[in-house]
């Protein structure tokens, strides 16, 4: 089972579940897919995390896990060298279509820059990003693993991390 989130063409939001890929598409094909609040059937897949199991680790921890980056040191640098992305959209698309495509190309643009300027630390992301924030080891730019409840307690600590973005064709 799957399970996606939606959007219809009024700008409701709502999820789904469907046996697979193919089903929602032969479903939405068929009008079958409807927003719950308006009745509409121009229902599309709007961006969504995946939840994806890592080796070594239990069910509970599996649970949300996501990727981080340490941003004091990383958020300044992709900042000042990402350059803006451009998404050029079909006179046909909607508004809605159009954004939504510059969006992922500039998520896609600042998650490519992120990795391939900073250490994917996998793991060891929780007690890295700390020996930054406290001075045991220099700063630099690291992204990699870390649970909710881990960068929860990063967060706490005054640590500066935020997710790192994920988008629907990384999935595929």
């Amino acid at each position: 089972m799957i399970r996606y989130s939606l959007q219809c063409d009024r700008g409701h939001a709502f999820e789904s579940w469907f046996q697979d890929s193919a089903s929602f598409e032969k479903q939405a094909k068929r009008s079958l897919v409807r927003c719950p609040t308006c009745d509409s059937a121009k229902v599309e897949k709007s961006i969504m995390a995946p939840q994806i199991p890592r080796k070594g680790r239990t069910a509970e921890q599996r649970a949300g896990e996501e990727r981080v980056i340490h941003t004091s040191a990383a958020r300044k640098k992709a900042a000042a060298e990402a350059a803006p992305a451009t998404a050029e959209t079909p006179a046909a698309e909607s508004l809605m279509m159009g954004q939504e495509t510059e969006l992922r190309a500039k998520l896609k643009e600042l998650r490519d820059h992120i990795k391939a300027n900073a250490d994917n630390v996998g793991d060891q992301f929780p007690e890295q990003a700390r020996k930054m924030h406290y001075g045991e080891i220099e700063h630099r730019p690291i992204y990699g693993d870390a649970s909710p409840s881990e960068a929860k307690a990063l967060i706490e600590e005054g640590v500066e991390v935020m997710p790192l973005p994920v988008l629907p064709d990384d999935r595929n």
